[in-house]
């Protein structure tokens, strides 16, 4: 498919900033939120999962091999400076403000199979903003839409994109298991139990943040499943494994994965331990996890939230957890009886949020409007432990915005607080971008 470029107006999108459609405040006060409700804590099984990853029969890989063995990319219009790449994502004429965009090729771009969901960057994985020998990779999460239709439920898998050429691979993830024996590997799934009938249902994976060696994904009813980029696996370097066929884990004598060269097993995850309530109402208890991101400003903060529909009671919450909470000596917290303790918790005020990020005090809002342009909200500065977010700014987006990653800025560039990336979820109009805040 060739694509036409579309030159931007940044005059045209400024006038839009004041021009966003108004919304009303939560139903719920802000005097409901309790720091109660959003406790975390390490999986019950320990160190099992980490263990059952290490005693995987396979070669390892590090991102840096992955980076230097990128296998698509999209040969029209791959990356772009200041320009939409997918010209279909920009709808209703209301052109966005951005700093980069990246697209992916025609099949990826156009399949129903998979839905493109979670962001996270190089920025978030550590404050220098650099991998290895220069790269400044782009992660992408993309959860299987397939719905088993084929038989085959492929779970998650994740896009390591380079974002100076624009070219990406999928890695797909895993959660490792022990079968009579012998170490095994399953898709993942929104409960790895067979028994459980959401067994035949993949993680949404609406959310990513890549923290140092560990990749946090949002599971949407429990908190995250934690990854760890020491422990990826090539398939393709294995003589006990294979880049083909329509199988995932071992079978045979061979290990397989769905065709995907390179898996990374769970290595734990954090779950939240208060009652659940009805999503989305005043009397709900502990939230969902919809999308995730990272504040580098100050000390290190984990940011999520709940993603709830115009129809809804309330537009859903947001909370932030210090991140030297979930590790010991730069390891990942396992001890099943520690509690992770959230010490920021707002009220959203829009629904239909499907990413959130934080940056000294501002909180910045993804928001679908189903095929409409997107909207990014900024708010005004929080000042408090809990409130009720109010909206101060507003900017289009292209259609179906995602998981918000925070891109910060550096003394003497321009804009210093820096870009959000994004991307686009439909079909036909899928692109990786960033967004240049305009208030804030």
């Amino acid at each position: 498919m060739t694509r036409r470029r579309r030159i931007l107006n940044p005059l045209t999108a400024l006038s839009l900033v004041a021009f966003g459609m108004v919304v009303t405040s939560p139903s719920a006060n802000a005097d409901s939120l309790d720091f109660a409700n959003f406790q975390l804590r390490p999986n019950a099984y320990g160190t099992a999962l980490r263990d059952r990853a290490d005693n995987l029969p396979l070669v390892k890989a590090t991102v840096t091999d992955i980076m230097n063995d990128l296998n698509r990319v999209d040969d029209d219009d791959p990356t772009d400076t200041g320009e939409a790449c997918e010209p279909n994502s920009v709808v209703n004429n209301f052109e966005p403000v951005l700093s980069q965009s990246m697209c992916f090729n025609d099949g990826d771009n156009a399949t129903t199979e998979w839905y493109p969901q979670g962001v996270t960057t190089a920025a978030d994985m550590q404050s220098d903003q650099i991998w290895g020998d220069g790269y400044q990779p782009v992660l992408v999460s993309w959860y299987d839409h397939n719905n088993n239709a084929d038989g085959m439920l492929k779970g998650v898998r994740i896009s390591f994109m380079n974002r100076d050429t624009g070219r990406y691979r999928h890695v797909l993830l895993v959660y490792p298991r022990e079968i009579n024996g012998r170490t095994d590997y399953d898709t993942i799934r929104v409960s790895q139990d067979p028994a459980s009938g959401d067994y035949n249902k993949p993680l949404h994976a609406g959310g990513l943040v890549w923290y140092g060696n560990y990749l946090f994904v949002a599971d949407t009813a429990r908190g995250f499943r934690v990854f760890d980029m020491r422990r990826i696996y090539d398939l393709g370097a294995s003589s006990n494994g294979t880049t083909t066929g329509d199988m995932v884990g071992y079978r045979g004598s061979t290990y397989y994965g769905y065709g995907y060269r390179y898996i990374m097993p769970q290595v734990g995850s954090w779950t939240r331990t208060s009652a659940t309530g009805t999503t989305c109402t005043a009397a709900d208890l502990s939230p969902n996890f919809s999308y995730v991101s990272l504040d580098r400003s100050g000390t290190d903060h984990l940011v999520a939230g709940e993603y709830c529909n115009w129809d809804k009671e309330t537009n859903g919450r947001v909370a932030a957890w210090p991140m030297a909470g979930a590790f010991v000596d730069n390891e990942l917290r396992m001890d099943p009886n520690y509690v992770w303790n959230a010490d920021d918790a707002h009220n959203l005020p829009s629904s239909n949020v499907q990413g959130v990020a934080r940056f000294e005090g501002r909180w910045y809002l993804s928001v679908s409007d189903g095929p409409n342009a997107g909207k990014f909200y900024t708010t005004a500065k929080v000042v408090t432990s809990f409130s009720n977010l109010e909206i101060v700014g507003t900017q289009y987006l292209p259609v179906g915005p995602e998981d918000l990653s925070h891109w910060p800025g550096t003394a003497g560039t321009n804009p210093a607080r820096g870009v959000f990336w994004t991307v686009s979820e439909h079909p036909g109009q899928r692109m990786v971008y960033s967004v240049i805040p305009q208030t804030g």
